[in-house]
């Protein structure tokens, strides 16, 4: 027998998502979970933290602007791994597979900003973005990890007084979903995102600015979780049962553990991500530029100039 909760789901499956017949939903049936489980723990890094990737402003337009995240002497640092001092990992992705039924599920849109010459997940809060180091120098702290539907649309307002570009790859394959300019507008600019059955992972990079990145992580389901900046992280509300936990952070695969969850009981489930398995390349200047770029004195911060840096 199919309940009504099932039957409108069904039937808002039914709608077209930019062109594209919307089936997603129509694998997952909404339920009261009453005295569910839940799954918690923390995610953190072993071994040595992976070098932030290092960008050289002359290589890319309107240095003078994106200069005030850079390092001072002209290169931008990319830190994508971002640890609290016991090793906690901030922004790794848990999410439980093929999940078929459970709490309620409506997939949303992702919502992005460009500021400061950098992508941000809308919903991250400011005082997340940044900190201030014992010397009274602010660092930007890179939030670049969303969680994204698919076959949902992606909106990006660009904030900057300069033009960017936005390019979404699907990254286990390779080939570009999205390409669109993002010119200084208060009006969002995107397009609806369509990934391969089975793929999760993309990445989202600026076309004239490659320091200018924010990866993403496809879900199914309602039931997932991006680690705070301590590596917790916890999901409730599971049916009894057991599943399969996927684990990922940008720059590794997908890791995978299978768990059994208890009525009213909560599972615990850590992992550690080895930083000694990564290595970060060099990035090689380019020998020709796009457009036309600043000048090396262009790109140095001086006496005066506003500043947040990268590392």
């Amino acid at each position: 027998m199919i309940n009504k909760k099932t039957l409108i789901l069904s039937f808002m499956s039914l709608i077209l998502v930019g062109g594209v017949l919307n089936l997603q939903a129509l694998a997952y049936e909404e339920v009261d979970v009453i005295n569910g489980g839940a799954i918690e723990g923390r995610i953190t890094l072993k071994g040595k933290r992976p070098d932030a990737r290092v960008f050289a402003l002359v290589n890319y337009p309107f240095g003078p602007f994106c200069k005030k995240i850079s390092d001072g002497k002209g290169y931008v640092r990319l830190k994508d791994f971002i640890v609290s001092k016991d090793k906690g990992l901030w922004e790794a992705v848990v999410s439980v597979k093929n999940v078929t039924k459970g709490k309620p599920y409506r997939p949303t849109v992702t919502d992005f900003v460009a500021v400061d010459c950098m992508f941000h997940p809308t919903e991250v809060a400011d005082n997340e973005m940044f900190s201030v180091d014992e010397d009274g120098e602010m660092h930007h702290e890179h939030p670049n990890v969303a969680i994204i539907h698919n076959n949902q649309r992606m909106n990006m307002i660009n904030r900057d007084p300069v033009v960017h570009n936005i390019q979404v790859f699907q990254n286990e394959k390779g080939n570009i979903i999205l390409n669109t300019p993002l010119p200084i507008s208060d009006e969002p600019r995107g397009g609806v995102l369509h990934y391969k059955k089975g793929k999760h992972i993309s990445q989202m990079i600026c076309g004239m600015h490659e320091f200018m990145q924010s990866w993403g992580f496809v879900v199914d389901n309602p039931y997932h979780a991006k680690t705070e900046k301590d590596g917790t992280y916890r999901i409730d509300k599971l049916l009894p049962g057991n599943y399969i936990v996927e684990i990922w952070h940008p720059h590794y695969k997908v890791y995978k553990k299978k768990i059994t969850v208890k009525e009213g009981k909560t599972t615990k489930v850590d992992f550690a991500f080895d930083g000694d398995e990564i290595t970060i390349p060099t990035y090689e200047a380019q020998k020709t530029f796009r457009v036309d770029t600043a000048t090396t004195e262009d790109t140095l911060l001086k006496e005066g100039d506003d500043r947040i840096i990268m590392d």
